[in-house]
């Protein structure tokens, strides 16, 4: 029976409730309420459901396989080709120049770039799930390709002497048979990392990205961003050391070399920086790469920078295609573990920026399919002599923003690709390799930007913060590959103590306690630097998306095992609100621990749409708030029509074990004494 004042408007009685029930074990349970029990299948009825086949299915599993066949068939070709054509070839450009530059990161002769910009577009093409992402080199993936190429294919083992007119001996480096083993180890990686990729994706592994949270994320491109200033210095001042011995021999910099590359830096820095400041204003953003390669080959060629300043320039582009070569099979024992943590970082680079684009134009991308679609990929350029592919944001940027629909524009940016292996790459060999290095080092400034998230990551998240510097540092003094893998045993130390140190206190209640450490609101406003989309949630929805229609109404979130909330979950928890806001489906958390509401706050959670009231402490509260509200809007508005005697809703449990959730139907006669079982993993639907 209900009891006591009113609350939100509603009747007075409403607002205090008091539970009278028997005392139940679970056999009296079991005996008074109808229990609906899952009967588990068979093995054998397991596998004949699953090797079963019927034309509905067939068809089905060949559009998973290939969604081409999805998306292709409802092109609007009067809308959408015209986009993708202007989309396609401003894209083509600047993965012309970007595989040339990554190409450096590499450690190959600059034409193999472009082969690494034309042929993972192809298998993507009808294998991928987004419409929107421009697949290719991308400088952290190339440079961690490049660590693996240069470590195992050294100049000094390629030193032969050579004796001149005047008797003496002289070592120097055969380049040709380097540079061949060079590409050899590079399309091997590529292979590896194909086949890696493609056994995660059939094994349907798609979420061991997961783990990969967003400081891990942050501190170690940023670490990359480092290792590729580092390696891209030396080209920009033509001082073929290492970097240790860059200083000593600083005075052999090349006047030509320099002075073009820090102009390019430059201007690249100051144009990209007018294109996000009037990204609204510019229907088109300024190509300044293309315009800046352009510009600087003329300038070579006229004034023969080679001959008179002995600038360093790319010399030679081969044209057209070589043939498919065999990776080097010998080769996998040693680049196996590199190959690992290349595959893993260059799905979710990918899949981190698919999501973005699937998010803002109403979509769904499938992980595990893009895995397989990037391993076949990779599978198929490691055999065109290519280094490893994922994708670039800065590129994918230029696809999106000049009207790219979807991968048709992909396909139009290799045919520009190709036309430059085919006919254009003999014009880019007077351009300068500093150029193309202080490109590489212009499109660098939004990782080291980064660096910004770690005062707002401190002031939200301690451990978090720990999280980004420790791995920062780990792979930049281990290496990129065993930084990643120290990060993230890190990351999951401290997922083990914060579940131990949080749980033991945050059982005792702290609502009387004062506050020792006040943070100041107005400090946790800074913008991040991540990639986020701020998508109008109130405005009308675009045409032709479906909104999908649920059979319930409101979702409660039992919050009874959450320890900790890291500051990815917090914005996982947000998106979560807003898109049930979109379908009009309220959502609650219940049984949540004191520190939780402390964390939320500090990582901004709540807003003029998510407030405190929506935190019970304990599940029935929340279920009878609910009924409270459908109670008070019948009264109010009494033409509303009824759906019977029965009220249907969801709660999600967050538990560690993995047992299939308990659905029970309660008689309408046992409204307030239920009793709630059913813990799960999955969401539990109940009829009161």
């Amino acid at each position: 029976m209900a009891a006591g004042g009113g609350a939100d408007g509603a009747l007075p009685e409403l607002g205090r409730y008091i539970v009278a029930r028997p005392i139940y074990n679970e056999v009296n349970f079991q005996e008074e309420n109808e229990r609906r029990l899952v009967v588990p299948k068979t093995l054998r009825e397991r596998v004949q459901k699953t090797c079963s086949c019927s034309k509905k299915k067939a068809i089905q599993v060949t559009k998973t396989l290939l969604p081409i066949l999805e998306w292709l068939p409802k092109y609007r070709v009067k809308e959408w080709l015209l986009s993708d054509v202007i989309s396609g070839i401003s894209t083509g450009l600047v993965a012309t120049l970007q595989g040339l530059a990554y190409a450096l990161l590499v450690g190959v002769p600059i034409g193999y770039g472009l082969y690494s910009a034309f042929f993972p577009i192809l298998p993507y093409f009808f294998l991928g799930t987004s419409r929107h992402i421009s697949v290719g080199p991308f400088p952290v993936v190339s440079l961690m390709v490049g660590s693996v190429v240069l470590s195992m294919a050294p100049d000094e083992n390629f030193r032969v002497l050579s004796s001149n007119l005047t008797g003496l001996n002289k070592t120097l480096i055969d380049t040709d048979a380097r540079d061949a083993q060079r590409v050899l180890i590079s399309s091997t990686v590529s292979f590896l990392v194909g086949i890696i990729q493609l056994l995660f994706g059939v094994f349907q592994i798609g979420f061991i990205v997961r783990y990969l949270a967003d400081p891990l994320v942050g501190g170690f491109t940023t670490a990359a961003a480092f290792q590729v200033l580092v390696s891209q210095l030396k080209i920009v001042l033509n001082v073929p050391t290492t970097l240790i011995e860059i200083f000593q021999n600083i005075a052999k910099t090349n006047i030509a070399d320099l002075i073009a590359g820090l102009l390019t830096i430059f201007i690249c820095m100051v144009v990209k920086e007018i294109n996000d400041r009037f990204k609204h204003k510019i229907p088109v953003p300024i190509p300044i790469e293309v315009i800046v390669t352009i510009v600087a080959t003329g300038i070579s060629y006229g004034a023969d920078l080679e001959k008179k300043y002995n600038a360093g320039i790319v010399k030679h582009i081969p044209s057209g295609f070589l043939p498919p070569i065999n990776p080097a099979v010998g080769m996998f024992g040693d680049i196996i573990a590199s190959s690992f943590s290349i595959a893993i970082v260059a799905y979710a680079i990918a899949v981190s920026v698919g999501k973005v684009y699937a998010t803002k134009y109403d979509y769904a991308i499938d992980g595990n399919q893009e895995f397989i679609a990037f391993g076949i990929s990779n599978i198929f350029s490691g055999a065109f002599s290519c280094f490893a592919a994922t994708t670039a944001l800065s590129r994918t940027a230029v696809q999106e923003s000049t009207g790219g629909k979807t991968q048709v524009a992909g396909i139009i940016s290799a045919a520009i690709v190709l036309i430059a292996i085919v006919a254009l790459g003999k014009l880019l060999e007077p351009l300068q390799k500093s150029v193309l290095a202080a490109v590489v080092i212009a499109n660098l400034k939004g990782m080291f930007m980064q660096i910004g998230d770690v005062p707002r990551l401190w002031r939200q998240s301690k451990a978090d913060a720990m999280i980004w510097v420790f791995t920062c540092i780990a792979s930049i003094i281990l290496g990129l590959d065993l930084g990643l893998l120290a990060g993230l045993v890190f990351a999951l130390l401290t997922v083990v103590l914060r579940n131990g140190i949080i749980s033991d206190f945050g059982t005792a209640n702290e609502a009387f306690e004062p506050d020792e450490d006040p943070e100041d609101p107005e400090e946790l406003d800074i913008p991040t630097k991540e990639v986020e989309i701020q998508v109008d949630w109130n405005s009308e929805l675009p045409v032709k998306v479906n909104v999908p229609k649920v059979p319930f109404h409101s979702l409660i979130f039992d919050f009874g095992a959450v320890s900790f909330l890291d500051v990815v979950a917090v914005r996982v928890m947000k998106t979560i609100l807003k898109e049930f806001e979109r379908i009009d489906v309220k959502v609650y958390i219940a049984s949540h621990l004191d520190h939780i509401i402390k964390t939320l706050e500090h990582c901004a959670f709540f807003d003029d749409k998510i407030k405190t009231e929506i935190f019970f402490l304990t599940v029935h509260d929340a279920v009878l708030h609910i009924q409270n509200q459908i109670m008070h809007r019948d009264i109010q508005d009494p033409i509303f029509e009824k759906v019977g005697t029965q009220t249907q809703f969801c709660f999600y449990s967050f538990t560690s074990n993995s047992l299939k959730p308990d659905l029970y139907e309660i008689p309408p006669t046992m409204t307030n004494r239920t009793y709630w079982k059913g813990w799960g993993t999955d969401p539990a639907c109940w009829k009161l």
